[in-house]
């Protein structure tokens, strides 16, 4: 049979796109410059195509085995974030920026689980074996049985993998491993889609729980494609790399809610989780100050509270600013029109400023009436209520909209000692429902039923 010829391809380093020829700019994803060349081998056909070796069968005969029950990694944080803890022969991505404490993290797990009797592998394709010894000695609660192999070749990765039969593997980090079979520098797109289709192949047949360190790009995304994102059960992402607080969140999960939140601190000897989350975002004022709020945001399965501030000073230039930290943009100016439009204010001479305390980057709209009011505050040179907590989405109609798990909010800044909690009317609690909550609840209807009384006595 003849050999099969080789022919040459052009992918796209950003998003995988494939073309016969070199071109400038992506037709798929729009970058510009990102193509590198690839020579691919067509394997030959099969004489005669075997019978596959699975079966489908009803979900009525498949049992329920018992390594359902997730393995704790010795962390509430991160098992937290992870839904509850490690799923059993799950692959999960872990991704941050440089030196953020992606290895750091994983390094301290796997000394853990193999404290308490889990057989773990940490493969390192870009540091030493004397350089994980030295990180080791470092950290709290470090074991000498673990396992360490410092490898880029995929294949020798397999072998080792299957002669040592851990129970869980990190390999640190997916770009730094290489396939010699597949042309190009390890990094690049094919590389990392064949890498990581084979080690989750091999880690779903052999029942053993993976996880994959992987780089990100300028813009903050997984770098390779985006198959590698789709391919895992779960995907982790490292945030705000601030001098001492690191911030974990998935994005998704398969075994549990994503969007799940995490806070470490980071000391000389490792990674340390933050008990008191809420305490970390926000600063309690000996007296009230202006342009600030207290807000309740909802991450994955708990609530926080978070400070918000604002400031608004007249624009020195002909166009004003507008500058947020940890917020959309664009929902800046839509609170901005509804304060204009509902609340009689006027911003179009003034710098507007937001900032989310601690770093933390908000999604949850239960912010907005609370940022809404921070702005007010600082427009008018007014403090709000230092006890109060303001949890409400607002309308374009200026309504104050109800939101999900308001009574968990509640009970979060009941906890943190907060008195009193303006919310949308339609949000308040039932009669009964509210006898269990010690501080004051305030309906509000509209934004203007909260803001124009402060203009009155102004």
């Amino acid at each position: 049979m003849p050999k099969p010829k080789s022919k040459q391809i052009y992918v796209c380093q950003n998003c995988g796109y494939q073309s016969s020829k070199w071109m400038g700019k992506c037709s798929e994803c729009g970058e510009w410059n990102t193509f590198v060349e690839e020579i691919v081998t067509p394997q030959a056909q099969k004489q005669k195509a075997a019978p596959p070796r699975t079966r489908p069968i009803p979900l009525s005969q498949i049992p329920k085995e018992d390594s359902e029950k997730r393995i704790s990694s010795a962390s509430e944080e991160f098992d937290r974030v992870l839904g509850g803890g490690i799923f059993p022969a799950s692959v999960i991505l872990l991704a941050g920026e440089p030196g953020i404490g992606k290895s750091t993290l994983m390094l301290q797990v796997l000394m853990q689980l193999q404290k308490r009797g889990l057989k773990s592998l940490y493969v390192s394709g870009e540091e030493s074996q004397q350089q994980l010894k030295n990180r080791a000695t470092r950290l709290r609660g470090a074991s000498e049985e673990l396992l360490v192999l410092t490898e880029t070749n995929v294949e020798d990765i397999e072998y080792h993998i299957a002669q040592i039969q851990p129970q869980v593997v990190v390999v640190d980090s997916i770009q730094a491993v290489y396939n010699p079979e597949f042309s190009g520098a390890p990094g690049n797109v094919g590389q990392v889609r064949e890498c990581a289709a084979r080690l989750f192949r091999q880690a779903k047949e052999n029942q053993y729980t993976l996880f994959l360190i992987g780089h990100v790009t300028k813009e903050g995304a997984v770098a390779g494609p985006k198959i590698l994102e789709h391919l895992v059960d779960v995907v982790v992402y490292f945030e705000g790399n601030t001098l001492q607080h690191r911030i974990i969140r998935s994005v998704k999960n398969r075994f549990g809610a994503s969007n799940e939140l995490g806070v470490f601190e980071m000391l000389s000897d490792g990674l340390r989780e933050v008990k008191n989350v809420s305490g970390l975002f926000m600063d309690p004022h000996q007296k009230p100050v202006v342009g600030s709020s207290i807000v309740c945001t909802y991450e994955g399965t708990r609530p926080l509270l978070v400070e918000v501030q604002t400031l608004v000073s007249r624009s020195n230039y002909g166009t004003p600013q507008r500058t947020v930290s940890g917020f959309d943009y664009r929902r800046l100016a839509l609170v901005l029109a509804i304060l204009e439009k509902y609340c009689r204010l006027s911003f179009g001479i003034h710098d507007v400023f937001v900032k989310v305390a601690g770093g933390l980057r908000l999604e949850d709209p239960a912010i907005d009436l609370g940022i809404a009011a921070a702005l007010y505050s600082s427009r008018q040179e007014q403090p709000l209520d230092a006890d109060a907590v303001y949890i409400g989405e607002l309308g374009l109609g200026g309504d104050v909209r109800p939101v999900s798990f308001i009574e968990k909010r509640l009970q979060e800044a009941q906890k943190m000692g907060f008195k009193q909690a303006y919310l949308s009317a339609r949000n308040l609690p039932e009669p009964a429902a509210r006898k269990k909550f010690s501080l004051l609840l305030s309906p509000v209807a509209a934004v203007s039923e909260l803001l124009l009384p402060v203009k009155r006595d102004a």
